[in-house]
């Protein structure tokens, strides 16, 4: 019976958390990736671009920078998947989801500054990146955005 208990406890607790990390997790994705495609859509009017010099026509007004960050955490079913796929190497598709989402939400963040600013434009915009690991091995994934809003005519 003793023995019985003691592997329950120690396979059962964590499938049962890989199982809800999974749920959970794929949840509040789904639900992320909802709001970020409604706000991509309303703030699709401001214009986003690398290049650092604006075209010779165009005229600029008001220039300010803009600044969106985001910090993205993983679940516990990310983690799992990560190892598994460490034994064999290949991409992490949980990682990559991960990613995108961090980068979006802070290209979203930067947009509605420069929407509040009255900027139409974000030019000369850079993107970094870093991950964040706490001693457990679970983390997340931090993005900055910036960028030269501007009104341009």
């Amino acid at each position: 019976m003793m023995n019985e208990i003691n592997f329950v406890l120690q396979v059962g607790i964590p499938v049962a958390l890989i199982a809800v990390g999974f749920v959970v997790g794929r949840t509040v994705e789904v639900a992320h990736l909802k709001r970020l495609d409604r706000a991509e859509g309303e703030l699709s009017h401001i214009m986003i671009s690398d290049m650092k010099r604006l075209p010779s026509n165009w005229h600029a007004t008001e220039a300010r920078l803009v600044t969106g960050t985001a910090v993205i955490a993983t679940d516990y079913f990310k983690v799992f998947a990560a190892a598994l796929r460490n034994l064999f190497g290949g991409s992490v598709a949980g990682y990559e989801s991960l990613m995108s989402r961090a980068r979006r939400e802070a290209v979203v963040r930067m947009r509605r500054e420069a929407r509040s600013a009255g900027a139409n434009i974000i030019w000369n915009v850079r993107i970094e990146t870093s991950t964040i690991t706490g001693q457990s091995r679970r983390g997340g994934v931090e993005v900055i955005v910036y960028g030269t809003a501007m009104r341009v005519t």
